[in-house]
């Protein structure tokens, strides 16, 4: 490891934000961005573990539904990924059954709140995912059913809002954002995990990893290319936008006309987990390394486009 990147592990991350319930505790941990040696930031929503007493209480199975939902220890492969690179992290607490990171904060389902609340929804009905059961506050689960044992109150989802999903997005913005004016151009990696997906109706082998940018609207084409050859390299099976383009966190955050890009990435639980895909396996570390050489791959591109865009701007 570079000596430059090896004093990340030895930082304190920037906390922010509270679980409601939590006793105080944070609602995610930012590591480096003020001194992150890359263009480039990891992101994690959907890994986090800290389930307050008074949130289990409500819910119907919390350590079934809790697993069903989670993108479990995906964090860990990051965090190898940061610390071999120096990327900067962004790793979220609270977890997805509280709310879900990848989701508008306006998209609700009211029947899901005592008496429907008075959440605006933007004059439009709630998304498909929410339809289906997976909007901003998760529902119900396929072939489990409800997740939860009564209605909410309109205050607790007012809570979970102003505490954990509004200062995430709001130090994921600000950290791509300094990284941009500092490199000239900046990437989110939201990495996800994904459960084992069928095999192609061609016979082809099912894909172990994902790649999503919103069909080319969250990033430069030319990176979700050098990903793809990347990952491929490692030997890894990999799809691109089916049948995970990305959510609510590329929408928001990428923006390649203002030199901010933003791709999502799902590893299929097997790379990392044990055959019940509750622990870690001794494979992680392999998959934290294949990520740390993507991440090393797509900086310096990026670095180049930044360049690139300073040369363009000042040109103008």
């Amino acid at each position: 490891m570079d000596p430059e990147t090896s004093k990340w592990s030895d930082s304190e991350p920037v906390t922010g934000g509270q679980i409601p319930g939590g006793e105080g505790a944070a609602a995610f941990s930012l590591y480096d961005f003020d001194t992150s040696v890359l263009p480039l930031v990891l992101a994690v929503p959907h890994a986090g573990r800290n389930y307050p007493i008074s949130l289990r209480e409500h819910m119907r199975n919390p350590g079934q539904s809790g697993l069903r939902l989670e993108d479990r220890y995906v964090d860990r492969v990051a965090r190898l990924a940061a610390q071999e690179t120096g990327a900067a992290l962004l790793v979220a607490h609270a977890p997805r059954a509280m709310i879900d990171l990848n989701r508008a904060p306006d998209d609700i389902d009211r029947d899901m709140i005592r008496d429907g609340g008075d959440f605006s929804v933007g004059g439009v009905s709630p998304g498909w995912r929410t339809r289906n059961g997976l909007g901003l506050i998760p529902r119900r689960l396929p072939g489990f059913g409800e997740l939860w044992n009564a209605p909410l109150e309109q205050a607790d989802v007012a809570a979970r809002i102003a505490d954990v999903h509004t200062p995430y997005h709001r130090a994921l913005g600000e950290v791509l954002a300094r990284l941009r004016d500092r490199w000239g151009a900046a990437l989110l990696l939201d990495i996800h995990s994904m459960p084992q997906l069928p095999a192609r109706v061609s016979g082809n082998p099912a894909p172990l990893c994902v790649l999503g940018d919103r069909f080319g609207t969250s990033c430069d084409g030319g990176l979700a290319v050098a990903a793809h050859a990347a990952l491929s390299e490692d030997g890894l099976v990999v799809a691109h936008n089916r049948p995970y383009a990305g959510g609510y966190v590329l929408d928001r955050h990428g923006n390649p006309g203002q030199g901010i890009h933003a791709m999502q990435i799902e590893f299929c639980r097997s790379l990392y987990l044990d055959s019940q895909q509750v622990e870690p396996s001794d494979r992680l570390p392999e998959l934290g390394r294949c990520l740390a050489r993507l991440v090393r791959r797509l900086a310096q591109d990026v670095i180049q486009q930044g360049r690139a865009r300073r040369w363009d701007i000042a040109a103008e």
